[in-house]
């Protein structure tokens, strides 16, 4: 994995310093979202090579419109990735990957959106945040560039860390566990204590427990079904199962696994569940009938009236 790159580290001892060499900017906690109901947080995958939607939005333009129409549609969040994540994806560089999101954040946040990017790079969280982002939504939980860690601390936004134990070319490689929800628990918590080390304050942090990153189908469902385990960290939750393949394993029918685009449904029917359980907020790839499900949860339990 990368460690800090090479044009952070040259421009002198301060490695958190922004390309203008002044210090980077605090994000007000006003910027995030006043809700008691769990948030929907809209995917915008700025790549040839993601898993759910290759290449639809690879261009800033396509970006762009796709967040904008999430944003339409309610979204809470707008979570703009550079890089695939998916099994088997191979690293970029930190310029390709900057120069595909820093437009669409400075975009998507002119337009009114609270902009997540989706990043293990801390250059890149100084970026994005520069151009808008209010919120690092890190895969790797700041394992993969020892430079994230103080880069979120420094800059005050709220962090997403998910559970992390290699990057995607070897992580179904590293799928073994005896108790996949203590082991996972675990870890999460030596990864949430690290944070705290480096500065980030408690309620800054948002965890994630990684369904489907070095877990196998079978692994994912004890994950969300003991949610409890990891919502004991005592911070906020954030779940991202939309149109993961342990859920294609679970819809397979004689051709094999149900494709991304066929799991829609199976996502919404999680997204519904876990709302009622109060996670914090769902990671989608659509908005608006996520939030139509959240509205029944709320009603049915009388926090939302007519």
């Amino acid at each position: 994995m990368d460690g800090t790159p090479a044009d952070l580290k040259a421009k002198g001892d301060n490695p958190l310093q922004t390309p203008s060499g002044d210090p980077p900017m605090k994000v007000a906690a006003t910027t995030r979202v006043a809700s008691s109901r769990t948030l929907v947080m809209g995917v915008v995958n700025v790549t040839p090579d993601s898993f759910s939607d290759g290449g639809a939005y690879a261009t800033p333009e396509a970006a762009i419109r796709h967040g904008l129409d999430l944003l339409a549609q309610g979204a809470d969040y707008i979570d703009v990735g550079g890089e695939s994540t998916r099994p088997g994806a191979a690293r970029i560089s930190a310029a390709t990957e900057r120069d595909r999101v820093v437009e669409v954040v400075r975009a998507l946040a002119a337009a009114g959106a609270r902009v997540s990017v989706d990043t293990m790079r801390a250059e890149v969280a100084h970026a994005a945040c520069a151009a808008g982002a209010v919120l690092v939504n890190d895969v790797s939980g700041g394992c993969a560039d020892p430079e994230m860690l103080p880069a979120v601390a420094a800059l005050g936004v709220d962090y997403v860390m998910m559970h992390w134990r290699g990057p995607a070319a070897e992580m179904a490689a590293l799928a073994h566990y005896d108790d996949v929800v203590a082991e996972v628990r675990r870890e999460l918590a030596a990864q949430v204590e690290a944070a705290l080390r480096a500065g980030i304050a408690g309620d800054r942090i948002i965890v994630d427990p990684g369904i489907g990153f070095a877990k196998t189908p079978e692994q994912s469902w004890p994950v969300l079904r003991h949610l409890d385990a990891f919502a004991g960290l005592g911070h906020r939750l954030l779940v991202g199962v939309s149109r993961k393949r342990f859920l294609g394993e679970l819809l397979a029918d004689a051709a094999g696994p149900r494709p991304p685009d066929g799991r829609d449904d199976a996502t919404l029917a999680l997204t519904t569940l876990l709302a009622a359980r109060g996670v914090w907020c769902v990671r989608t790839h659509t908005v608006r009938p996520h939030l139509d499900a959240i509205a029944v949860v709320e009603r049915m339990a009388g926090r939302l009236m007519s």
